[in-house]
């Protein structure tokens, strides 16, 4: 080994403390940054190279059938900045029930169905991705995209359609895969004309290509420029591939802004410890200097040698964190290859070597401007003084800091420590920086995980006092139906809980999925029975139905159709059309994200779906057990069953969000604290001799232990109140950020979780991460001999 290498490995060693402040703040920036470049390019990249593969459709437009032809939607294909066209291709909207050979249990209600006919799953524009088996050949075969549904059926089962004359079955031949989404299923030409029912026309899809899609305002001049090349009225729908990206990417998407933020809060530590322990290995160490320069090191080896102690633990952290990112994100994107049958395990190598090479430049970068010092330190100087001198302007504020402190009416070993920070400014500036970085990061956390609290209590939304819902029939059973719940009559609920005392009021629900023109898949709608203004849903804008006729929805369902609070959309149900009023944003981050909610009476007399649960508010003093046991009692006859409270369930992504966050924070308040701890030695090592004479003079263990204490004080107040606005305005920056990635819209609620009383304890908290980082080093030199504090240089 060299002597360079041997300088540079006693100096990692003697600074044992400092090495694992600089590891430990590496590894942390490393882990949010790899975590977040990972997720960014691993949750694009399926989607963006599926939808490249099959020369997925920008615009998948749906046509009034009766409004036009297919020779009046030819003109559409050159229509203004379309650069490939497809179609039209007949469509209808079925309602599929299982049938002979189905993975669905009978009886089993279906989403509806929009099937498209084509003569083959090659195209220009959305060329369909055979999984298993064969395109249809006759008209009774069908192929399912594996995106409907839950796959009601495999090769070789069916479905059967028992809205249509004869209940025709279709046997399923091929499974397959539209990134673009533009279909449940496809029959062949003729098989479309089968699947209509007497009395309607088929409508017409056309896929579309434009040379600019990138933007929705792009999109949104493409679809305009297909409207007006297309006969007057005739588009009932659109949806913009950009919809559907960002429905792949809203899982992941939700991690990004989150780990960006904690990403800038671990490199602003790596940079400020690292800078810290370089400056202060020089201020501690210019005789050592001297000796290194006096045996023939140049400046530059000198320089070098204290960058290295520098990149040593730098190296190891930045190692740790790559592999700790890594494990991270190959969990949260597990199962996204499989939806686009691409890999997408997450681990990037040039994300990799990027960020492992950018922490290391950064922390290379500061090393060397705190390093140069010691190669521009002469020789006889560093020789002669054995330690830099504060320059004049220093030592005056210095003393005049301390002369201020003396007149306190504070004892004067708490007056010394208060005047300490003056003296070492840069140093005093370094610490701070660590609370303030500390109490951000404690700041933001609290905020998180208050935000994702209320996030979980929005998703669960309902407060019911006693929960209503069927149970399992009676015996053992036999077939398909075996142990599935049995409906009761709504009419039997209803009368049960309007006669039974403590009933303040109560709501019914139930649950239909339908189609709505221009989303892809289906909706699902959430009808209410009753008084639903206790539904506990959190408002984002516009206010909750107040009769028939309005709906609320979330911001997802919105986007997708395009929609804004005032607007009517009409959905089809069963083959009927329903229209409502979109009146308010809900916020509702389900699975599910296309939903409505409406009431019961919006849809045409005895149509609506049936009520299968039921929520029961009780009056003030009723005993929810004993009314909860009462009803189960009264409902048995009717096959229902009621308890205490409604089911609440944990979102899985709001668990993860919450251990990370937890798991980041405490490793950024412990660098915080090690940052204290680095400075507080570097401290006590250049007064040794001074608390040697204050302990001659008659200053006790205890009092020692009060100046140095008291000297991080001062810093941690001002380094709190720095660092509590600072988290509350990354946390404000952050939840809005987070809420775009994944096509939500956040109210004010949900970012003022913070009361006063948890402010005061986090600012608290700040001046706790000074005072813990201090206590260890001011023990210590409490119990220094007073002779060998004496004897020291």
């Amino acid at each position: 080994m060299s002597a360079l290498g041997r300088v540079v490995r006693a100096g990692v060693r003697r600074r044992r403390t400092q090495s694992v402040a600089i590891g430990l703040a590496a590894m942390v920036a490393t882990t949010c940054s790899v975590l977040g470049g990972s997720l960014l390019v691993a949750s694009q990249a399926p989607f963006d190279h599926a939808f490249e593969g099959q020369h997925g459709a920008h615009l998948t437009a749906r046509f009034d059938g009766a409004r036009t032809t297919a020779a009046g939607l030819a003109a559409s294909a050159r229509a203004s900045g379309v650069t490939a066209a497809a179609g039209p291709f007949r469509t209808v909207t079925v309602d599929p029930a299982p049938g002979p050979g189905s993975t669905v249990p009978a009886g089993v209600t279906l989403p509806p169905m929009t099937v498209v006919g084509r003569g083959s799953a090659s195209g220009d524009v959305d060329d369909v991705t055979l999984l298993q088996g064969t395109w249809p050949h006759a008209a009774d075969e069908v192929v399912l995209d594996t995106g409907y549904g839950s796959t009601p059926a495999e090769l070789g089962g069916s479905i059967r359609l028992p809205g249509l004359p004869g209940a025709p079955a279709l046997k399923v031949v091929g499974l397959a895969r539209s990134v673009s989404r533009t279909a449940d299923a496809w029959v062949t030409p003729e098989g479309v004309t089968a699947l209509t029912a007497p009395g309607t026309t088929p409508g017409y899809e056309m896929l579309y290509r434009f040379a600019d899609a990138g933007t929705t305002g792009a999109m949104d001049a493409g679809r305009s420029a297909v409207a007006a090349a297309a006969p007057a009225g005739a588009l009932t729908g659109a949806q913009s591939w950009l919809t559907a990206k960002q429905g792949s990417d809203r899982n992941t998407a939700l991690f990004l802004p989150f780990l960006v933020a904690f990403g800038l809060l671990g490199m602003a530590m790596s940079v400020l410890v690292a800078g810290n322990v370089v400056a202060g290995a020089v201020g501690t160490a210019t005789r050592r200097i001297g000796v290194l320069k006096a045996l023939g090191c140049t400046p530059a080896q000198v320089v070098r040698a204290y960058v290295g102690q520098a990149l040593v633990p730098a190296a190891v952290g930045t190692l740790l964190g790559v592999v700790v990112g890594n494990l991270l994100t190959v969990p949260v994107l597990a199962t996204t290859g499989q939806v686009y049958g691409t890999d997408a395990s997450g681990i990037a190598p040039w994300v990799d070597a990027a960020v492992a090479g950018g922490t290391l430049v950064t922390v290379a970068l500061i090393a060397w401007a705190a390093a140069a010092r010691a190669g521009r330190l002469r020789t006889v100087d560093a020789l002669a003084v054995g330690r830099t001198a504060g320059g004049t302007r220093r030592a005056a504020v210095a003393a005049r800091a301390a002369a201020r402190a003396a007149r306190l009416p504070l004892p004067r070993p708490r007056s010394l420590g208060l005047a300490q920070p003056f003296a070492r400014p840069a140093r005093a500036a370094g610490m701070l920086a660590a609370v303030l970085f500390g109490t951000a990061a404690a700041v933001f956390a609290v905020g998180m995980g208050g935000t994702m609290t209320w996030v979980q209590e929005a998703k669960n939304h309902d407060g019911a006092d006693v929960f209503v819902h069927p149970r399992r029939a009676d015996g053992p059973g036999s077939g398909a139906t075996a142990g599935l719940p049995v409906a009761a009559d709504p009419a039997d609920v209803t009368a049960a809980l309007a006669g039974r005392p403590g009933t303040a009021s109560s709501y019914g629900t139930g649950t239909v999925d339908v189609a709505v023109p221009g989303v892809a898949g289906s909706t699902t709608v959430t009808a209410f029975q009753g008084d639903a203004s206790r539904a506990g849903y959190r408002m984002v804008s516009g206010r909750w139905y107040r009769g028939p006729g309005e709906a609320v929805a979330p911001a997802t369902f919105l986007t997708e159709a395009n929609l804004r609070l005032g607007d009517r959309v009409t959905f089809t149900d069963h083959g009927r059309p329903v229209t409502v009023t979109v009146v308010g944003e809900v916020f509702d981050p389900h699975v599910q994200t296309n939903e409505l909610l409406t009431d019961a009476r919006s849809f045409p007399s005895g149509t609506a779906p049936r009520p299968d649960a039921w929520f029961v508010t009780l009056t003030k003093g009723t005993d929810r057990a004993a009314y909860a046991a009462a009803l189960g009692t009264a409902l048995a006859p009717v096959h229902m069953s009621a308890e205490v409270g409604a089911p609440h369930g944990s979102s899985g992504s709001i668990t993860a969000l919450d251990s990370l966050t937890a798991t980041l924070t405490l490793l950024l308040v412990v660098v915080a604290g090690l940052g204290v701890f680095n400075t507080v030695v570097l401290e006590i090592r250049e007064r040794t001799r001074d608390m040697g004479v204050t302990k001659a003079l008659g200053m006790t263990p205890a009092q020692t232990v009060g100046v140095v204490l008291a000297s991080v004080v001062l810093v941690g107040v001002v380094g709190a109140a720095i660092g509590l606005p600072v988290g509350l305005l990354l946390h404000g920056l952050t939840v809005p950020a987070m809420g775009h990635s994944a096509g939500l819209d956040f109210p004010a609620s949900a970012l003022d979780v913070l009361g006063a009383p948890a402010l005061v304890l986090l600012a608290g908290g700040g001046v706790l991460i000074a005072v813990l980082g201090a206590l260890l080093p001011a023990v210590r030199a409490a119990r220094t001999r007073t002779v060998a504090a004496l004897r020291a240089e």
